[in-house]
């Protein structure tokens, strides 16, 4: 019986002593860390978290400092290579203080190397630098060889982030030289990449390019996506930088995709859900844990704080009841002076603000107006450049420069318009239309554009709305023309159309409404409120891409206000955009439609041997007239000031004046009035750098028979010298 006891007491012992060990397998920071390393492996990082945390958490119940921190510091490196750099940050901080209680080690220096990681992502450099600089003194304390490229390399980089180039580059050059190996192979990329952003900032792009080569073929044999593509980008940089679109084009191209296979793959890898589910329980239990820490200090505290509080507020509540009987009579006194005074400063304030909004009116027209005629002089020469043969190395340089001029010349003329009616100078007119032609007219002018970019473009017009309606046929150009032309140049391969409708007729208006749809890149969220400021677009990536000034929806806007209408934005990003707007207009009862105006196209029989005055005081402007009218085959005759002109008109027959409006002495238009008192018949055409205070209108009413405005494109220019000398 007893051997019986005995042996059923030993089995009891060897069962428990079983379930101990079972329970110390799979409850032990080794499990936990073994788990969390076969999961890193299948990207299963959800539960990579969890595991870690698990074994922080144990290692913290079972006062295991060492493993904590290095737990700590692990749960940070994960942060990091998922891009987290905040919450890495938070981790790697926590580590090291755990690590400072305790024997330094290598982990130590680790944490430190991989904390200089993540404040370099976040641009922190002079924390970097820190950190980066106590990795070394550790290693060096520990003599730890293996990390000292590593080292070099991110002293490097600080270096270089904060101008320091000449010590960036000691080291760099160092580690290129390094014999290519293998393991070192990584830093050597990476050493050749810093280098080329090096040349790249001292304007040495063929040389930064070289580096950014070197740095991409390396890399092919370490696979490191993201420093792939920061090289893919550097090199689109630098050929946008030498003028080679075309490859800096394909470069950004592969930039973008890799960049967001790194973000799909990063993405799959987090878990988005999961990662802030697993934040948020990390809050929690910290919440837990130091609500446990302060509860029984709390208890103790309360109730005297308590006391306090109450001590002090009724103090306080007495003191502020006494001061505000005491302040209450002197207020009384005061605020009729007070609001006196106020009053008078916010009529300051208004005057003030009234005169600084017509400096910054007259500010902007007398710069736009005064860089119109230099950018006539660049636009004209290199028309004639181009007119001269060039060579085929030329010919690309002054395409950049003529298409710099026409970008400029837009700018200037997007700035004076917004300007104008931001100082209430614009001026509508009221005169009879065919709203279905116009759009026609704008159809057929950018179907070279539709074309181009593989667009269909349908023109979708309700054939009830009247012939003959009242309103300003170029305001309404100008809104159709930039909504248009953005429609087209942001789509692709896609679809356009333009809808107007008649809503209804009420007495002599017709309410309609127009529409204009794409399925182009569509416009993000976060900027349908701002796509309507002045110079806002959808990205510098997009501005980069597709080009503009930012500014055609902003006039867009604001001349249908000014027409009492306003605009309005559907979009969705990658599926297009659609613009809306209503317009009620007057019709016209009493006319027949008008006939559609002839299209005039440049004919030289037109023009040649014709006789032409130009009056030009600009030496430049006058070299570059003149030889665009000869060009042609025009007998030309230049005069320099208003009251040779009137003389030189007098003696002579021309068949055309072309007058410059600001001359010196007399100007443009009352020269034209004196001629006009003995010639009534020869046509003047005015040229102006047209300003803020001028209108066509205006000139007209001088005497001239039309207006072409600096700096002018030729064809246009030529074009209006057909209509005025043709028999």
């Amino acid at each position: 019986m007893k051997l019986k006891i005995k042996f059923y007491l030993i089995l009891f012992i060897l069962f428990n002593v079983c379930l101990y060990a079972q329970k110390e397998v799979t409850d032990s920071i080794s499990y936990y860390n073994n788990q969390a390393n076969i999961n890193i492996k299948t990207n299963q990082y959800k539960d990579v978290f969890l595991y870690t945390q698990k074994a922080i958490n144990y290692a913290q119940e079972h006062s295991k400092i060492k493993e904590q921190a290095a737990q700590t510091a692990k749960l940070g490196r994960l942060y990091y290579s998922l891009k987290k750099y905040d919450d890495a940050i938070e981790k790697l901080t926590e580590s090291i203080n755990l690590f400072k209680t305790i024997t330094p080690s290598a982990e130590y220096a680790e944490a430190y190397y991989f904390l200089g990681l993540a404040y370099i992502n976040k641009n922190n450099f002079s924390a970097a630098e820190i950190c980066i600089n106590k990795t070394a003194a550790i290693s060096k304390a520990f003599e730890i060889t293996g990390n000292n490229e590593l080292i070099r390399l991110q002293k490097a980089i600080i270096y270089r982030a904060n101008q320091k180039y000449d010590k960036a580059a000691a080291i760099l050059n160092s580690i290129i030289s390094k014999p290519d190996k293998p393991e070192i192979s990584d830093t050597k990329a990476e050493a050749l990449y810093q280098m080329g952003l090096i040349e790249e900032h001292n304007n040495r792009n063929n040389l930064a390019l070289n580096y950014f080569n070197k740095a991409l073929n390396l890399n092919a044999k370490n696979q490191n996506l993201d420093q792939k593509s920061n090289i893919l980008l550097a090199i689109s940089i630098v050929y946008e930088k030498m003028l080679d679109k075309s490859n800096a084009y394909a470069f950004l191209k592969l930039h973008l995709n890799l960049k967001e296979s790194i973000a799909i793959a990063t993405n799959e890898k987090l878990g988005i859900n999961d990662y802030e589910a697993f934040k948020e329980k990390q809050r929690e239990q910290n919440l837990i844990r130091l609500n446990k820490e302060k509860q029984e200090e709390q208890k103790t505290k309360n109730f005297s704080r308590l006391i306090n509080y109450l001590s002090i507020a009724l103090i306080v509540i007495l003191s502020l009841l006494s001061f505000s009987l005491y302040r209450n009579n002197i207020i009384r006194k005061k605020s009729n002076q007070l609001l006196t005074e106020k009053n008078n400063e916010l009529i300051k304030a208004k005057e003030k603000a009234e005169k600084a909004s017509n400096a910054r009116a007259d500010f902007l027209s007398i710069v736009s107006h005064e860089l119109r005629t230099p950018l006539n002089a660049i636009n004209g020469i290199t028309h004639l450049l181009l007119e001269e043969n060039p060579k085929k190395s030329q010919l690309h340089y002054l395409g950049s420069l003529q298409y710099s001029g026409n970008y400029l010349t837009a700018f200037i003329n997007d700035i004076l318009e917004i300007n104008k009616i931001d100082s209430n100078k614009i001026e509508l007119e009221h005169i009879d239309f065919d709203i279905k032609q116009l759009l026609e007219d704008l159809q057929n002018s950018l179907m070279e554009l539709a074309t181009k970019n593989k667009n269909t473009f349908i023109l979708d017009i309700d054939p009830d709305i009247p012939n003959n309606l009242i309103g300003d046929p170029i305001k309404l150009s100008q809104i159709f023309m930039n909504l248009i032309n953005n429609a087209l140049k942001f789509t692709k391969n896609g679809k356009v159309s333009i809808t107007g409708k008649l809503q209804s007729v009420q007495d002599t208006k017709a309410v309609l409404f127009f529409e204009i749809r794409d399925t182009g890149i569509g416009i993000p969220e976060e900027k349908l409120k701002t796509v309507f400021d002045s110079f806002s677009q959808g990205s510098t990536e997009i501005n980069r891409k597709y080009g503009g000034t930012g500014l055609g929806l902003t006039i867009v806007k604001k001349l249908l206000n000014v027409l009492g209408s306003e605009i309005h934005l559907k979009s969705t990003l990658g599926e297009g955009s659609v613009f809306s707007f209503g317009l009620t207009l007057a019709i016209n009862n009493n006319q027949t439609p008008a006939e559609p105006k002839q299209q005039i196209s440049f004919d030289i029989s037109l023009i040649k041997g014709k006789k032409i005055l130009v009056v030009e005081d600009n030496k430049i402007n006058q070299m570059i007239t003149k030889r665009m009218l000869e060009n042609k085959e025009i007998i030309c005759e230049i005069i320099d000031n208003g009251e040779e002109a009137i003389e030189a008109v007098k003696k002579n027959n021309y068949d055309l004046v072309l007058m410059d409006v600001h001359l010196p002495g007399i100007n443009g238009t009352i020269a034209t009035q004196a001629i006009r008192k003995f010639n009534s018949i020869t046509p003047i055409i005015a040229m102006t750098a047209i300003s803020l205070n001028e209108n066509r209108a205006m000139l007209l009413s001088y005497g001239m028979n039309d207006v072409i405005t600096k700096p002018f494109i030729p064809n246009d220019f030529y074009i209006l010298l057909c209509k005025y000398l043709a028999d």
